[in-house]
């Protein structure tokens, strides 16, 4: 049975939708199969991994709508492993569908639960607000990665987010852990950069990731060609950083495979 990941903050511009492009491909590339869930109506890591929105007819909107079963609208992306459920516009007008609907903050897990059992990993990409369907990703996850900017408002907004995750855990998912927090768009040149950090640490401790997202063109580049940056440019600090964390992620999840190979060669 997979693992669901939500990556969350409602705060905007912090990364999560890079973050969660990037490390499903991470992931995928280091042979584990990945489910990336679209939760954004931005639909913003369903272009970004090329495909173009308008030519989505059936989206995540229709699972937790109409009960579109989940397997005939998976997607294949150009990376091997890895797989899309996609989002569209649509799902802006889900929050008011679902609010009289029986249990209406597991309809996303509902629908999650017919495919756990076909990926190592699903990610949900949630939009920039704590509304029903974030509250619905927590509820399916298992565990949730918070992407944090070192950029001077980082900590705004975080006791809100954390103090939804109480709520969550105390009535709806005891089982929701803080995977980590993610440091990104980090700049060694600034010392803002470094004093962030630095707060973040001392704030959260063991619960920040080792790995640190750097600031890279190629990052930002990679979308407009609608590529994850390990297939845009594998040689870039911004894919390499990504790779760094899908290692540190199943390294804490004791999931890192062993190459029998090298150990032969040995």
């Amino acid at each position: 049975m997979g693992k669901v990941i939500a990556i969350a903050n409602q705060k905007g511009g912090v990364g999560k939708t890079t973050t969660a492009i990037n490390l499903a491909a991470s992931l995928a590339v280091l042979e584990h199969r990945v489910l990336l869930i679209d939760a954004d109506p931005q639909a913003n890591a369903t272009s970004g991994v090329g495909f173009d929105v308008r030519n989505v007819k059936t989206s995540i909107y229709e699972c937790v709508v109409d009960g579109v079963d989940p397997k005939t609208i998976i997607l294949n992306t150009k990376t091997p492993n890895f797989d899309l459920l996609p989002s569209h516009i649509d799902l802006v007008g889900a929050e008011i569908e679902m609010l009289n609907l029986p249990n209406r903050e597991r309809v996303l897990k509902q629908v999650i639960d017919q495919v756990t059992n076909d990926y190592d990993f699903i990610l949900i990409d949630c939009s920039p607000s704590l509304g029903l369907i974030t509250v619905n990703a927590l509820t399916a996850a298992n565990s949730v990665i918070i992407p944090v900017q070192c950029e001077y408002f980082a900590l705004e907004g975080l006791g809100k987010l954390l103090n939804t995750i109480k709520i969550i855990q105390s009535r709806l998912n005891p089982e929701l852990q803080i995977e980590g927090f993610l440091l990104t768009m980090f700049d060694a040149r600034l010392n803002l950069s470094n004093q962030v950090y630095e707060e973040v640490k001392r704030h959260f401790q063991e619960m920040v990731f080792e790995t640190v997202i750097t600031r890279n063109i190629r990052l930002s580049e990679a979308p407009s060609y609608g590529l994850p940056a390990i297939e845009y440019d594998v040689s870039s600090k911004g894919a390499q950083s990504y790779l760094s964390f899908a290692r540190e992620l199943l390294q804490n999840n004791n999931l890192t495979k062993i190459d029998h190979k090298a150990i032969v060669e040995q």
